[in-house]
């Protein structure tokens, strides 16, 4: 059954947190995004406003003390589901993929951050990936019945887009130089880059990691969308996206490696791709699943 039929405008934050090596603290964050904020319910935009600029401000740690407005915590909230909670030890990065109405997404993402913040202490916060604190993106993306404008609208200054995959390919070698070399060939913004991806090199268990941001992009041009092809293509609202398939990644990164005589370790896909998200997220919202992290191996695998 479609999100349209169920009557649900989805959207989704895939809320990066500088905290990956103590479980506890982020499953509290997961949780934390599942509590409605009573104190928030009704607010006018001007006090949303505040409530975010609060929020950097917390993030960042230039406040010291906690706005009465963050310290109502009430109910679990029944459009609010945590799809998945991605963490990785190396660097000490987790990303917790938070689907809801997009009327109740905004309360649930500042609830989380909130967590973060009391939670994790940046002054000992260790990590090969670079961060800006505690809570480090907080992108939201549409799913389904709803457009990027009003998630931009709910987003305010946190940022909306069309969706953003993050795919990291591993090559066999400890050479961070060749890393680099291989993540600048396939960049968007570099000639014969692979659209809409950006990418960085990092030292990663050992290995090197190709860490790809996968940036979805209209074009009425691309025509072949498929599993095997360099495109995948999805629709919001009627309007049709396409983004570089992770699997044409992992075949551009294999080629520039072999051509070194360095082969690949493996792909890891962060979370999921645009029409799996949607569908864990109707999926998780229909049934009251809100910790539908801890059972989705055994439901869409």
């Amino acid at each position: 059954m479609s999100s349209s039929r169920l009557g649900l405008r989805l959207a989704v934050c895939l809320l990066n947190i500088s905290e990956a090596r103590r479980k506890y603290i982020v499953e509290n964050v997961a949780k934390a995004a599942l509590l409605e904020k009573n104190a928030s319910a009704g607010l006018q935009d001007t006090e949303i406003d505040d409530l975010l600029r609060c929020a950097h401000m917390l993030f960042s740690k230039r406040l010291h003390t906690i706005p009465s407005i963050f310290l109502h915590i009430g109910q679990k909230h029944p459009e609010v589901s945590v799809l998945n909670v991605f963490s990785d030890q190396g660097y000490n990065r987790s990303v917790i993929t938070i689907a809801a109405s997009v009327a109740e997404l905004g309360n649930s993402v500042l609830a989380a951050c909130l967590e973060a913040f009391q939670s994790i202490d940046m002054e000992v916060q260790e990590g090969i990936h670079p961060c800006l604190g505690a809570v480090d993106l907080i992108p939201i993306y549409p799913l389904s019945g709803v457009g990027v404008e009003e998630c931009g609208a709910v987003a305010r200054s946190i940022g909306a887009s069309p969706y953003v995959m993050n795919c990291n390919v591993t090559i066999d070698s400890q050479d961070l130089a060749l890393g680099k070399e291989i993540a600048s060939a396939i960049r968007g913004s570099n000639v014969n880059g692979l659209r809409g991806v950006q990418t960085m090199a990092f030292p990663h268990e050992g290995k090197i990691e190709i860490a790809c941001n996968v940036e979805s992009f209209e074009d009425q041009e691309v025509t072949e969308t498929s599993e095997g092809s360099q495109y995948m293509a999805y629709s919001v609202l009627g309007d049709h996206f396409y983004y570089v398939s992770p699997h044409y990644i992992e075949a551009q990164v294999k080629k520039l490696a072999s051509g070194q005589g360095i082969g690949i370790k493996g792909r890891a896909l962060i979370g999921f791709t645009p029409q799996e998200c949607k569908n864990c997220a109707e999926y998780a919202i229909k049934e009251g699943i809100g910790e539908f992290w801890k059972i989705r191996r055994g439901i869409f695998m």
